[in-house]
């Protein structure tokens, strides 16, 4: 399952790492001397990503546990080994996402980019929130987009795809995850456990997952945007600066702090969203 590097040291966490952001984030952190646990799924992409990071970061420390966050068991297995390999977490950096150009719906029967974007990470930080605490100070960082202003969530379609649309679901579910990154935040507060959301910037990444028309576009039009490692920047910066160890509940655009939108602060949204997301998940409010 893993690669083993073992030693009680706080671990940087990155979900997605083998390609894009993730990876980028992961040899900026390695190249800092800060140990590494890259959760990725395919283990061959994995193992060829931590070997160029090797080749450029000789004394690299790295971990590697395969896992899928597509479903709630795949989530909860991933859970379960990043436990294993990690007696301290010094951050989690939510890092995986997916813009779906297509509907398509989970084992769980959820719409897989509101799965990804928002139910993966809000109950992988659930699973690991205990250890987050006994680690303090640690950190939790939600790549996120700045398109979350255009998003909404409908309780009963949203989650679903009822009303799925290339570009709206996309917002949909980044807004989903900056409103359950503020009400993680406060639950959290006084703990040492700090909980924020960014927009790395527009970033070449391979987040279009689909190979139809829509998917190509997406892709080409990347050609044109930043590279992964402009977008592991501002990614670290929150992980790892001491300028923001205190801060918590917001949201960066890049390193800077914007204000978050006013429809994402709504109270009784984000408690209904949080029951919601514990409903689909199975966590039932034992969140700790």
């Amino acid at each position: 399952m893993t690669e083993e590097i073992h030693g009680n040291k706080d671990w940087y966490i990155v979900t997605g790492a083998n390609a894009g952001i993730g990876k980028a984030v992961a040899e900026g952190l390695a190249g800092k001397g800060l140990p590494v646990i890259m959760l990725c799924r395919n283990r061959a992409k994995a193992v060829q990503a931590i070997e160029e990071i090797r080749s450029k970061v000789k004394d690299a420390e790295i971990k590697l546990v395969v896992g899928d966050l597509s479903d709630n068991a795949g989530v909860r297995l991933a859970a379960e080994n990043l436990l294993k390999e990690a007696p301290r977490i010094a951050a989690l950096i939510n890092n995986a996402g997916i813009w779906m150009t297509r509907r398509e719906l989970n084992a769980d029967g959820i719409e897989q980019s509101f799965h990804v974007n928002c139910l993966a990470p809000f109950l992988l930080t659930s699973l690991l929130m205990d250890r987050l605490k006994e680690s303090a100070p640690a950190r939790v960082v939600n790549v996120n987009a700045a398109l979350y202003v255009f998003g909404h969530v409908d309780m009963e379609k949203t989650p679903y795809g009822k009303d799925f649309n290339m570009f709206r679901t996309y917002c949909n579910s980044k807004f989903a995850g900056v409103i359950t990154t503020t009400e993680m935040a406060g639950r959290l507060n006084g703990t040492g456990v700090t909980v924020n959301a960014l927009h790395p910037g527009v970033i070449r990444t391979s987040l279009g997952v689909t190979h139809d028309l829509k998917g190509k576009l997406l892709r080409l039009s990347k050609l044109l945007f930043k590279s992964p490692d402009k977008g592991a920047e501002p990614v670290i910066y929150l992980a790892t600066s001491d300028g923001v160890k205190d801060r918590t509940g917001r949201f960066f655009m890049l390193n800077k702090e914007i204000p978050i939108t006013g429809k994402a602060r709504d109270e009784a949204l984000s408690l209904k969203l949080r029951n919601l997301c514990e409903r689909l998940t199975g966590l039932n409010g034992n969140l700790g």
